[in-house]
């Protein structure tokens, strides 16, 4: 224990520690109020064979953290109500076994099944070659495994629950980046929250992207569902997305051969700097938000994959620090961001899951507070089509 903090420690790979099963309850600690248990396991069989999952149950919500694919969140449930989606990919891949450079560089999907991944820190977009760089599909960071992991647990009311994560990308003459992740809940709410400080510890300067690719599907998404946001402007990513232009806001049913449909997006923020974007399922009953400062995550992608259940019926609410384009299209919009030697960037997303109508209602209330009174501009053209260099 360090201070007000209940500290264990499962991974340090500086001290070659990993803890491959591991568990404790509120219980355990003589902790009262709402009860709560987490607990570490490591998997086996096929091509998850080695990959670890953390499961935080407290009061109604339960997240599942993979710390050995970037920490990244499997699933989340409240009241019995699961948010996620239904991969394809079944088995929790080990990084071990992907190779991102396949498939011409969408290697990434192999892997691909979690409610939220982030795509960087490098680079987060779509595949492309500059030079002699090639970019695989967003990057590494979802496919890093954690380099230490620990559990935080404060002693005092309300016994906030912090699982950090430690992610490193280096290279030789090249990046040199570290990011602390962390993923808090505190017994008794309905919602967990992010805090990510990536620092640059190399010598020289260094371009960064990230995305939160946050994925929903069933029993949110379903036809007549609606994604709901203070939405300044929309803009199809590519041509495969002008066709949905007059339906931005909606979705079908699964739907056949559907190719998926991306919107670049602006989001107005309300006084206290933060946006918020819901899916919202068609009875107005269930929904998913994400909420966060804007100043830190200027941008927002929307991404509709509405193909059969069995290919995976999904849409992504993906705020970042740029559009999910390659890199030299980032850059020549001035949306790249750089960080200086020793300098940090900090994210914080927070995730709310909303059960019931009233929940839903509140939610749609706030993000009505802060929405423009003009419509949103919609834009014919791709943003790189539409902005000078």
């Amino acid at each position: 224990m360090r201070g007000d903090d209940f500290v264990f420690t499962l991974t340090d790979a500086r001290a070659g520690i990993d803890l491959a099963e591991w568990s404790v309850s509120s219980g355990e600690l003589g902790l009262t109020g709402t009860p709560f248990e987490i607990a570490k396991r490591t998997l086996a069989g096929g091509r998850q064979q080695g990959s670890a999952l953390i499961v935080i149950r407290a009061g109604r919500l339960t997240v599942t953290v993979i710390p050995t694919r970037g920490m990244s969140v499997y699933k989340a449930s409240l009241d019995g109500v699961e948010f996620g989606w239904a991969s394809p990919v079944e088995e929790i891949v080990h990084p071990s076994f992907m190779r991102l450079s396949e498939r011409g560089g969408l290697g990434w999907l192999e892997g691909f099944n979690e409610l939220m991944v982030r795509c960087g820190y490098e680079w987060s977009g779509h595949p492309a070659v500059e030079g002699d760089k090639a970019y695989t599909l967003h990057g590494r960071a979802g496919n890093t495994p954690a380099s230490a992991v620990e559990v935080r647990i404060a002693r005092e009311a309300p016994h906030r629950i912090a699982v950090r994560g430690l992610l490193v990308e280096k290279a030789f003459n090249a990046i040199d980046f570290e990011t602390w992740t962390e993923l808090a809940i505190t017994p008794g709410e309905t919602r967990f929250a992010l805090e990510d400080r990536l620092v640059n510890r190399g010598d020289y300067a260094r371009p960064y992207e990230i995305i939160y690719h946050t994925n929903i599907g069933r029993p949110v998404l379903e036809e007549g569902a609606q994604v709901v946001a203070p939405f300044l402007s929309v803009a199809p990513f590519n041509d495969a997305a002008k066709p949905g232009l007059a339906n931005w806001r909606s979705y079908p049913g699964p739907t056949r051969n559907f190719n998926e449909m991306v919107y670049a997006c602006e989001l107005a923020a309300g006084p206290d700097g933060r946006t918020a974007a819901a899916l919202v399922n068609a009875a107005g009953s269930l929904g998913f938000a994400v909420v966060y400062p804007v100043v830190e995550l200027p941008t927002f992608t929307l991404w509709k994959n509405t193909d059969t259940e069995r290919n995976g019926y999904v849409t992504g609410l993906e705020p970042g620090s740029n559009y999910p384009y390659p890199p030299p299209v980032e850059r020549a919009a001035g949306r790249l961001k750089q960080l200086e030697p020793g300098g940090e960037a900090r994210f914080r997303v927070s995730f709310e899951l909303l059960t019931d109508k009233a929940a839903v209602d509140a939610c749609l209330a706030r993000i009505a507070a802060i929405t423009p009174a003009t419509p949103p501009i919609i834009h014919p053209e791709p943003f790189y089509r539409t902005r000078p260099a």
